[in-house]
């Protein structure tokens, strides 16, 4: 079975107040998760590797072969599938983080780049995190 994520970071002013968005479907679109959270003061990148270290966490209680993860962050998809470097430091540790996570997981995970229109589900539950104020664990 293959399970379809959807992650957004949101920032309000970059560094602002910031919130995460994430969704999964199920290949039929049910929909399993749908969940947004309040993260702090951060920037957008930051929000989306916030994002997708929280999505990677929970994924490890699903059962599926694959796992397919949306974002609109060229940036971090880029970065994640080696296609760029990752130069500014204070990203550096939340790279780490999501590669030690996807070594980790027992079933296969691909990240691909969408536009901001595919993915605006995401973006309203990370926009929602941010007026909500309600803190998530990542």
């Amino acid at each position: 079975m293959t399970l379809h994520a959807f992650t957004d970071g949101a920032s309000r002013g970059n560094p602002g107040e910031s919130g995460i968005g994430l969704l999964v479907r199920t290949e039929t679109g049910d929909t399993i998760l749908a969940e947004h959270g309040y993260i702090g003061t951060a920037t957008n990148n930051i929000a989306e590797y916030t994002a997708l270290v929280a999505l990677l966490k929970r994924a490890r209680r699903w059962t599926c072969s694959r796992l397919v993860v949306h974002s609109d962050s060229e940036l971090m998809v880029r970065q994640v599938n080696g296609q760029y470097r990752v130069r500014d430091e204070g990203l550096r540790k939340y790279y780490e983080q999501v590669m030690k996570l996807l070594a980790g997981t027992p079933f296969s995970v691909e990240v691909l780049h969408v536009s901001r229109e595919e993915n605006r589900d995401a973006d309203r539950l990370a926009n929602r995190g941010i007026d909500a104020r309600k803190r998530i664990k990542v």
